[in-house]
């Protein structure tokens, strides 16, 4: 038995959420990450859509990994998460034609994600579904925390507001550059360094 496969569930669910962190420790999944944290709303349902999709999949990959032949695991992993990216992309619409407006086509882009990938071939395509899915919701987690700290930095910085509602009063002066692309360049290489300086393992 490998070290990996001893490891109790509870530190197979922490790791996403801090030494492992997709985002500040992995550096994975930027597309998302830069594109669509200008407001923590925007943040939260992307952090969400893409944790329901990382525990769906988990959940098929393990159940099938006996069954699914190596020479097509990587296509049978991509359809499995193309179809459950399908059903949030579908929600999303049905929940709140704005935010679908605004994530537009990085819903989509939720297939091609290294983080979900990464997890079928590395992990869920290993173990058994609990395990699995302790995998999954900590990388979920890991990856929205990741996203709204950006999310709530730009949105307040940018906006004054936080969730829509004013935080600041009428004499602040947004910084236009927070809700612009090199505004999450900025925000995330900040993140990075104050990780990097609280001393997370790698």
């Amino acid at each position: 038995m490998s070290p990996a496969a001893s490891e109790p569930a509870t530190t197979v669910f922490s790791r996403g959420l801090w030494k492992d962190n997709p985002v500040f420790v992995q550096v994975l999944g930027m597309c998302p990450v830069l594109a669509v944290t200008n407001t923590v709303m925007n943040s939260l349902v992307m952090g969400l859509a893409t944790s329901f999709v990382l525990v769906a999949s988990a959940i098929i990959v393990s159940l099938s990994r006996r069954v699914i032949p190596k020479q097509v695991r990587i296509a049978s992993y991509i359809l499995i998460i193309a179809t459950f990216v399908t059903m949030a992309d579908y929600i999303i619409q049905a929940v709140s034609l704005e935010i679908h407006r605004a994530l537009g086509a990085f819903i989509s882009l939720i297939v091609v994600n290294c983080i979900i990938l990464g997890r079928a071939e590395a992990f869920s395509s290993r173990n058994p579904v609990f395990r699995s899915v302790m995998d999954a919701v900590g990388m979920g987690a890991g990856f929205t925390v990741a996203i709204v700290a950006l999310g709530t930095i730009r949105e307040l910085l940018g906006s004054g507001t936080w969730m829509g509602l004013p935080v600041f009063g009428p004499s602040f002066e947004p910084w236009v550059v927070m809700v612009l692309p090199g505004g999450a360049f900025f925000v995330l290489g900040l993140l990075l360094l104050l990780v990097n300086l609280i001393g997370v393992e790698k």
